[in-house]
């Protein structure tokens, strides 16, 4: 596996760590993102993890993954104890989104979050024209077995992270397997942000709301 070959978000991902970064992923899946930073940019990384399948993979690829539920927050975790928390494609499907990122944030310096849009294009053409329950390449699921518990748009994020004082570091709008540039909450179909807390300074050189879309 190579950074290469991973799909568009992990690339993503795996340009914004640092090498040597500590680095925590909330719903790490299989670990194919954990491996290669740990591979190819020695990060310190950890996963929390539900599903047993997904934890075997992880263990196979030599990972430190916990078999926990982060709804409940991430109590076992001191203050700034990580350089990044990764949320990537599993914040939509928790209820308690506040509660969970300002315990990301409590926990790492960072927190990149990534989300589907559910504003896409062809999400409102599907509810509009057809009267159905959105389905897309981000959101493969039937409304009977998706695991999403969230409905939100770009807009929709930016909005939250307005009023609760986050402050957006950068942010990428995916579209398959290319980055939009324009007019995002119509047409990615994904969207990942690079968050920091009120009062947070940015490293040199890094501005806020510093929207990567090309």
């Amino acid at each position: 596996m190579t950074s290469n070959s991973l799909r568009l978000d992990y690339k993503i991902i795996y340009e914004i760590v640092e090498p040597g970064a500590r680095v925590l992923d909330l719903g790490c899946g299989n670990g194919d993102l954990l491996y290669i930073l740990a591979r190819d940019k020695n990060a310190k990384v950890q996963g929390i993890e539900l599903d047993d399948e997904a934890i075997y993979e992880c263990v196979k690829k030599g990972l430190s993954v916990f078999n926990s539920d982060i709804k409940s927050g991430l109590v076992e975790y001191p203050d700034q104890s990580f350089d990044y928390v990764i949320l990537n494609q599993s914040m939509q499907e928790v209820t308690n989104v506040d509660f969970i990122i300002r315990e990301a944030l409590r926990v790492g310096r960072k927190v990149i979050v990534g989300f589907p849009n559910f504003a896409h294009v062809s999400a409102r053409f599907m509810l509009f024209f057809r009267g159905n329950a959105p389905m897309t390449k981000a959101l493969p699921h039937l409304w009977y077995d998706t695991p999403n518990v969230r409905c939100l748009s770009i807009d929709d994020f930016k909005n939250f992270c307005a009023e609760k004082k986050l402050r957006i570091r950068k942010a990428y709008y995916l579209a398959g397997k290319k980055l939009v540039k324009f007019w995002p909450n119509l047409f990615a179909l994904n969207a990942i942000f690079v968050l920091t807390g009120e009062g947070a300074v940015a490293p040199a050189g890094e501005a806020d709301s510093d929207y990567r879309q090309s």
